[in-house]
């Protein structure tokens, strides 16, 4: 079989990658040609997103693969959910996206509620209660920047924009347009009844395009600023976790599914929308995946968390790696600390390390003083989360989980991983790591018509990696 090539553009909260990867027809290896942190930026009061520095860096690694000198047969781009541009009918971009942490949301749910309840958009979107979803967002678009929502011509969710500035085309892909609350669940469609109840505006709205399509062809000035030719550029499974979860090497239905990264996005996999009481009291939504499957999840806050206690111990002369914060949870002797990563005050703090310290002394527990035990807190924390989330999933679906899938970056911190098999007292399978590309890859081979469907697709990863196992000690 000739050997075929992709890009995978994976632009995470923290960081972004451009990666290749090689298909033989068995197995996908990857490369990662160009990496970039992704650094948020504060300006007065508002919290953005660097668009243009991105796009930047996005071209740069098209340039590295130009260079590589090989027939690429497709880009796919995927980032995080809910966050958006909006892009005048000129096709400039009106404002630097607002960050999905930026405090404008705050009190905005109470101003929808006097509209509408969340039990009532529940039921159209059977998304679940966050104050950083797309509709609250927008809304405080409509409360706080008027002027430049009358301005706008279209709103296009981070994946979109990436794609529009590349061929020109403009659309919304389904499963990042599915974190927004903004979409029907069961039908798949724009909930144009709720939104006009809401004063929103919906002629923004795109045309809805499903993973596994070709969105355009590289423009000509893309072209040539880049070195490549007029590359196809795909629909993939734009919501990062959308990827990751179509690359999870499921066994069936008694599997549940943990995305480790900056946010931990526990779920299984359903083939219909899951919306009913108990989904609405638990607070689980219902986001799209490849070939219309429901990804029926609960957003947990995840490993950001030891990011942020990281980066506040290095600006405090405390050099120390992910590794040896992992270390000294694992090692501390005083273990009982316990928080609640749910917790508001998790959300955005100034500083990390204080946040968990007054959340465990306001909750009765003293003060975790040692990186240990401030760390230690919130594996505690996110494991216990973990096993209180399955216990909801097995009561909603009636299925019985006896296996986690672990995967994404946070695998690499075996304590997590043997925690939660502890904590949870499930069977931990971890890998792969570099799961949203390999999902982001997948996709774009059934749109190139080189694998039949997602099924084919797990087949072929679980040909392409080595998974390790925890059991319950």
């Amino acid at each position: 079989m000739t050997l075929i090539y992709n890009l995978a553009a994976d632009f995470g909260a923290s960081s972004g990658r451009l990666i290749l990867s090689k298909f033989d027809g068995d197995k996908i290896e990857l490369e990662e040609i160009h990496r970039f942190s992704n650094d948020p930026v504060r300006i007065g009061s508002r919290f953005y997103w660097d668009f243009p520095r991105l796009f930047h860096e996005l071209k740069n690694g098209l340039k590295k693969a130009a260079l590589k000198g090989i027939d690429i047969s497709g880009i796919g781009i995927d980032t995080w959910g809910v966050d958006y541009g909006l892009i005048d009918k000129n096709g400039d971009l009106l404002s630097n996206p607002i960050h999905y942490r930026d405090n404008r949301t705050d009190n905005i749910i109470d101003d929808i509620e006097k509209i509408m309840s969340f039990e009532e958009i529940y039921k159209v979107t059977g998304i679940q209660y966050l104050q950083l979803n797309t509709l609250y967002q927008l809304y405080a678009d409509l409360k706080f920047r008027p002027d430049i929502l009358e301005k706008a011509d279209a709103l296009l969710f981070m994946p979109d924009l990436f794609n529009f500035y590349l061929t020109g085309q403009k659309y919304n892909e389904y499963t990042i347009a599915s974190t927004s609350q903004m979409l029907e669940v069961f039908s798949k469609t724009w909930a144009l009844e709720m939104l006009e109840k809401l004063s929103l505006p919906t002629k923004i709205l795109q045309k809805i395009i499903m993973p596994g399509n070709i969105i355009g062809k590289l423009t000509k000035d893309i072209q040539e600023e880049t070195g490549l030719p007029d590359v196809p550029v795909m629909s993939v499974g734009s919501h990062d976790t959308a990827s990751a979860v179509a690359a999870t090497p499921l066994e069936g239905e008694n599997c549940a599914y943990i995305s480790s990264g900056t946010w931990s996005l526990l779920g299984v996999e359903s083939k219909e929308p899951i919306v009913n009481e108990d989904s609405l009291k638990d607070n689980f939504t219902n986001e799209g995946g490849l070939e219309g499957r429901i990804r029926f999840l609960k957003n947990i806050n995840g490993l950001w968390m030891i990011q942020q206690l990281k980066k506040h111990w290095q600006e405090h002369g405390i050099d120390v790696g992910y590794g040896e914060i992992s270390k000294a949870a694992a090692a501390v002797k005083n273990d009982g600390f316990i928080i609640d990563p749910n917790d508001k005050s998790f959300l955005a703090p100034l500083n990390m390390a204080t946040a968990v310290q007054q959340y465990c002394i306001n909750n009765g527990q003293g003060e975790p003083r040692e990186i240990g035990e401030i760390a230690r807190a919130v594996y505690n924390g996110l494991a216990r989360e973990y096993k209180a989330r399955i216990s909801n999933l097995e009561e909603i679906t009636g299925r019985k989980i006896n296996v986690i899938n672990m995967v994404g970056g946070g695998i690499q911190d075996e304590f997590l991983c043997q925690h939660t098999a502890n904590i949870t007292g499930k069977t931990v399978l971890a890998g792969p790591i570099e799961a949203t590309a390999l999902g982001n890859i997948l996709a774009q081979l059934i749109a190139l018509g080189e694998i039949n469907d997602l099924s084919q697709g797990r087949e072929i990863v679980k040909n392409s990696i080595t998974q390790k196992k925890y059991t319950p000690q």
